[in-house]
């Protein structure tokens, strides 16, 4: 459906995007994850035709829109900030975009209304249509500036960040509301955003961005298992990274059996899920890494404890309430923390996962 080959933007010589390619599918919920910088707002804006790239293509079912102008895509942008007209009602502020674009403006106030109800019923507005839009709450504006845009049925929804001015517990219903619009509708979205959980949570394919690049795309859940590029495995935050010139000496100090010898000799880089180290007491008859215990966090359903290894580094580990009892730890105390081999990920000098 939606193609980008071989994109790239520069800014006063500064690459935002370098040789970006990937494929949006029909009927397909896509999430972009990337830090603050990385590119990604920028990429959509390329894709939406606010920005012209330096090179490369934007394909919509074949056929070439980089050229074309954003009112002619057929895509639909929803921005974090809704933009939103403060002096219009709801119902208006969705029904705009019928009313005023520049190709194909209905003027039958007839079927303004009846699409207009419509979508107010699938974003679950009902009620709301003559309120101002200072007379609702967050989440409601959320969802007029989703309206707005789906009213005019785009061929695909870009979305910048669409959570990011939420609290946590309408962020939470919000991801489960997007998803089932999407599916009512068998229209593809594209999902940027910042947050690793909502990434994960939200997409059936997903990509991360870093530095202008894309660094890889695959499933969610074999990103978060299996990561193939170390800035991934940091990306997903449930990782501890070893590295350094004592990378051998402690992962033989922190590994309870055998570690592959072939792999420990090309890594440079080792990841440790967090939820996969076990802490036991420094007079314990288990060896382990030595770690000084530095502070926890109590998240309700688990609890993430932080420790200093040898070399400075901090190493956090995460323990699941459902499965292990919560350890009272001493501050400044030393323990050791250790771990299966076949837990162990490892990453060459080029970052790539090794075989």
């Amino acid at each position: 459906m939606l193609e980008v080959k071989a994109v790239s933007k520069n800014f006063s010589g500064v690459p935002a995007v370098e040789d970006v390619s990937f494929t949006v599918n029909e009927n397909e919920y896509v999430t972009l994850l990337g830090s603050s910088g990385s590119g990604k707002s920028v990429l959509l804006r390329l894709i939406a035709g606010l920005l012209t790239p330096d090179e490369g293509d934007v394909f919509l079912n074949g056929t070439p829109i980089t050229d074309l102008p954003c009112h002619e895509r057929r895509i639909g942008f929803v921005q974090q900030k809704y933009a939103l007209f403060p002096h219009l009602n709801v119902y208006d502020n969705i029904a705009f975009g019928l009313r005023h674009r520049v190709i194909d403006p209905v003027k039958d106030e007839s079927i303004i209304r009846k699409k207009v109800q419509n979508t107010i019923e699938l974003v679950g507005l009902v009620g709301q249509e003559t309120k101002m839009t200072g007379q609702i709450s967050g989440g409601q504006k959320q969802r007029v500036s989703l309206a707005r845009t789906l009213v005019t049925e785009p061929k695909i929804c870009l979305l910048d960040e669409p959570l990011g001015a939420l609290d946590a517990n309408l962020r939470e219903r919000m991801t489960i509301e997007l998803q089932n619009i999407r599916r009512e509708l068998g229209v593809s979205f594209m999902h940027v955003t910042g947050n690793e959980f909502e990434a994960l949570a939200m997409g059936q394919n997903m990509l991360v961005m870093s530095d202008g690049r894309i660094v890889q795309q695959g499933a969610p859940q074999d990103m978060y298992a299996r990561p193939q590029d170390l800035i991934t495995a940091k990306s997903m935050h449930n990782f501890n990274i070893l590295s350094g010139d004592d990378l051998s000496a402690q992962l033989k100090a922190g590994t309870s059996d055998k570690l592959p010898a072939t792999k420990l000799k090309d890594a440079h880089f080792c990841a440790i899920p967090m939820d996969k180290i076990d802490i036991s007491d420094a007079s314990a008859k288990t060896s382990g890494l030595s770690a000084e215990f530095l502070t926890s966090e109590f998240l309700g359903n688990k609890i993430i404890y932080f420790f200093k290894i040898e070399n400075g580094d901090v190493c956090e580990v995460e323990n699941h309430m459902s499965l292990r009892e919560r350890r009272e730890l001493k501050a400044n105390a030393t323990y050791q923390l250790h771990w299966k081999s076949k837990d162990i990920l490892y990453y060459g000098e080029n970052k790539q996962l090794l075989g």
